[in-house]
C-alpha cells in the first residue's frame, strides 16, 4: 500500500492552502503572509482549453442558450472533454437552491424556468452526433417535483433525436421522494447517476440538505423501479477525496454503495474552487487512487474510474457495457489528422 512521505500532502496548521480555479492553480499564503506560495502536486495538471472542437462546441452551446456543468463547476477536464466533443449538459438553469461546501455552481433563489429546454438540449446533442450524453442539473427544491419532469422530457426527446445514443442522467436526490424519481426512471435512462460525494461523517458540512442514507436510497430505488418497469438500468455514484475522510471511512463507503447494487463508481481529488469553499485537507497520490480502484473492483463494481482529476462524468462514454466495441469503432473512423469523426446521428 502506498504511504505518503513524512508530512504527506496534508495541510498542516502553518501550511498555505491550495486553491483551484478552473484548470489553473494558485495558493493562498498563511495569515501572516510570510510563507511561500505552493502549487498543486506535479500529477495534477489540467489541459488548457483550446482547439477547433472546443471552440465549435462552445459556440453551439451558446447559440442554443444551454448551460454546462463543465463551465459552471469549473471542471479541470473541460479542455480534454470538449476537444473530444463531449460535454455534460446542465438543465434547469444555473442557480442552485443548495449551497454545498465543495461546489462552485452559483446558489440562490432561481428565477429561470423554461419548458422548451428539453427540445433545445435534444437539438444541440443531435448536431454533435454523440455516442453518449450526460445530462445533469442544479438542485431545484423550489419546484414541486424538483425538476424531475424536465429530466424525463429531456430523455424522451434525446431518444427521438438520437436513436441508439447512450443517455445518462446525473440527478439530485429529489428530497428522497419516490414520485419524482419514478418520473425519471419511466423515461428509461441507460445510466442513473446520483453522487454520494463523501463519507457519512462529512455529509453535513459537504452536502447541504442531503443525507447519506437518502442518497443510498435513491440508488437502490432506481434499480428497483427499473426492474418493475421492465428494463435494466446501470446505476452510478461518485466520491471526492481530500476533505478529511479516513481510508477506513472510504472503504466503508465503497461497501455501502455496492450494497445497493450500484454498478459504476468514480473517485476523484477534491480541489477547492475558492477560499469561500471547504478547505482541501490533503492530496492523494496516483498510487492511492490505483489502490482504491482495485479495492472497489474487488467488491463487484462493473466499472471504476479513479484518479486525481476524475469527475463524475469523466470518460462517461467508456463506462457502459459495449464501450470497448464502440471505442474500437471510433478508432477506425479517425481522420488523417487523428481527430475523431463524429458518429452519424
Amino acid at each position: 500500500m502506498f504511504t505518503p512521505p513524512a508530512g504527506g500532502h496534508d495541510h498542516g496548521a502553518h501550511e498555505p492552502l491550495t486553491i483551484a480555479m478552473g484548470g489553473g492553480t494558485f495558493a493562498e499564503q498563511a495569515a501572516d503572509g510570510t510563507l511561500p506560495l505552493r502549487r498543486h502536486p506535479d500529477w495534477i495538471k489540467a489541459r488548457v482549453p483550446s482547439g477547433d472542437n472546443y471552440h465549435d462546441l462552445k459556440r453551439l452551446l451558446r447559440g442554443l442558450n444551454l448551460n454546462t456543468v463543465c463551465e459552471e463547476a469549473h471542471c479541470p477536464n473541460i479542455g480534454e472533454c470538449w476537444d473530444q466533443r463531449t460535454a455534460t449538459i446542465m438543465i434547469l438553469g444555473d442557480t442552485c437552491t443548495r449551497a454545498c461546501g465543495f461546489c462552485a455552481v452559483k446558489t440562490g433563489r432561481p428565477t429561470w424556468f423554461d419548458e422548451d429546454e428539453p427540445r433545445r438540449v435534444a437539438e444541440a446533442i443531435a448536431e454533435l452526433g454523440l455516442e453518449h450524453v450526460v445530462v445533469t442539473s442544479v438542485a431545484r427544491d423550489d419546484l414541486p417535483d424538483g425538476g424531475a419532469h424536465v429530466f424525463a422530457d429531456t430523455i424522451r426527446r434525446l431518444r427521438e433525436a438520437c436513436p441508439g445514443m447512450g443517455v445518462e442522467v446525473l440527478i439530485p436526490d429529489f428530497n428522497g421522494e419516490e414520485a419524482p424519481l419514478r418520473q425519471v426512471m419511466e423515461a428509461r435512462p441507460d445510466i442513473l447517476n446520483h453522487n454520494i460525494e463523501t463519507v457519512e461523517r462529512l455529509q453535513k458540512p459537504v452536502r447541504k440538505r442531503a443525507r447519506y442514507a437518502r442518497s443510498l436510497g435513491v440508488l437502490a430505488n432506481a434499480k428497483r423501479m427499473a426492474g418493475n418497469i421492465g428494463y435494466a438500468v446501470h446505476t452510478k455514484s461518485s466520491l471526492m477525496v481530500g476533505l478529511g475522510e479516513t481510508r477506513q471511512e472510504l472503504s466503508q463507503t465503497f461497501r455501502d454503495i455496492r450494497t445497493v447494487d450500484c454498478d459504476i463508481l468514480t473517485i476523484g481529488q477534491y480541489l477547492r474552487p475558492s477560499e469561500k469553499h471547504l478547505p482541501l485537507i490533503r492530496y492523494y497520490h496516483p498510487e492511492e487512487f490505483a489502490e482504491m480502484k482495485g479495492e472497489a473492483l474487488s467488491l463487484g463494481f462493473k466499472h471504476v474510474e479513479s484518479g486525481p482529476l476524475v469527475r463524475s462524468s469523466y470518460h462517461a462514454r467508456d463506462q457502459v457495457p459495449g464501450a470497448e466495441l464502440k471505442a474500437l469503432r471510433r478508432r477506425a473512423t479517425l481522420d488523417v489528422t487523428g481527430r475523431e469523426v463524429p458518429a452519424a446521428s
